[in-house]
């Protein structure tokens, strides 16, 4: 790989949740998720400018206990399943573990400090990006947003 072929990802926050290992995380969060904060660092908070509370957002996050040289897992954990690439699951371990959660914003304190409902994210884990949603969504809880 070629350093025109490298990219950088910085991020914007961290999550801070009760969620502190893998094992206590539910595979999604719309599963039980605990509320959580995300914590942005100072120098985002304007990019927070029209965000309402109440609204669903999608938070991308860097899944950084994630196993990346997994290239198949049995679905959601079930020996009983046969096994699927991962591109074809939400199988945090991946070559680039970028989780994608729905959430709802719930507050904003001190212009950093989102509450979000929904999290599934563990402690600590960086934040990459947040975006709204926009237009009709599945119906499934997935957060895969119909364009």
């Amino acid at each position: 790989m070629t350093a025109a072929e490298r990219y950088e990802i910085r991020p914007v926050g961290r999550v801070h949740s009760s969620l502190v290992r893998r094992a206590d995380a539910p595979k999604q969060g719309h599963e039980g998720a605990p509320d959580a904060e995300v914590e942005l660092f100072a120098e985002y908070a304007t990019a927070l400018n029209g965000l309402s509370l109440g609204q669903d957002i999608i938070l991308l996050t860097w899944l950084h206990q994630a196993e990346r040289t997994v290239l198949s897992v049995h679905p959601r954990d079930d020996l009983s399943r046969p096994f699927a690439g991962v591109f074809a699951t939400r199988s945090a371990d991946r070559p680039n573990p970028i989780g994608l959660h729905r959430v709802r914003l719930l507050g904003i304190e001190d212009r950093c400090r989102l509450t979000v409902a929904g999290l599934e994210a563990i402690d600590g884990t960086p934040v990459v990006d947040i975006k709204p949603i926009f237009g009709a969504t599945d119906d499934n809880g997935a957060g895969d947003v119909v364009r």
